[in-house]
């Protein structure tokens, strides 16, 4: 094959070079804010800067999970003090992460909210998720839309 190939492969992080991992940890370090810049990133996972330079646009991690566990949940609510902060505690409780929020103006006493959440599906199911998130009150009604 003489062509080059510019497409995507997914490697086992066992076979990769040593330091294609430390170029990852050092950009999760600086997305993360544990340094302030690639220099100091580079001096903590004990790489040059040049090796730093010469693979970080083109090493990412591939969250399997985050593309498979990924859900958004569409929530009718009623327009009363504290219903929104009492489902974001309660998508706290059930080790949700919460990736989004859009909230709209309320019309008739009722505003539509989206989340976009993250679980671990071996401890949370989207049926088990709707069901704890109706009971919560001033909720009118909860509706898995996408990631099911």
């Amino acid at each position: 094959m003489n062509e080059k190939n510019s497409g995507l492969v997914v490697v086992s992080a066992e076979v990769l070079p040593d330091i294609v991992l430390k170029v990852l940890a050092a950009k999760r370090m600086k997305a993360r804010g544990e340094v302030s810049t690639s220099s100091e990133a580079c001096r903590a996972v004990g790489i040059s800067r040049s090796a730093y330079y010469k693979y970080k646009d083109s090493v990412f991690n591939y969250e399997e999970q985050l593309a498979n566990n990924i859900v958004s949940v569409y929530c009718i609510l009623r327009d009363e003090k504290g219903v929104l902060s009492s489902i974001i505690s309660r998508l706290y409780e059930l080790n949700t992460n919460i990736l989004t929020i859009n909230q709209n103006i309320p019309i008739d006493s009722v505003a539509t909210v989206t989340f976009s959440v993250r679980f671990d599906r071996d401890t949370l199911n989207t049926a088990a998720l709707t069901e704890e998130l109706s009971k919560v009150s001033g909720v009118v009604d909860v509706k898995i839309i996408s990631g099911e």
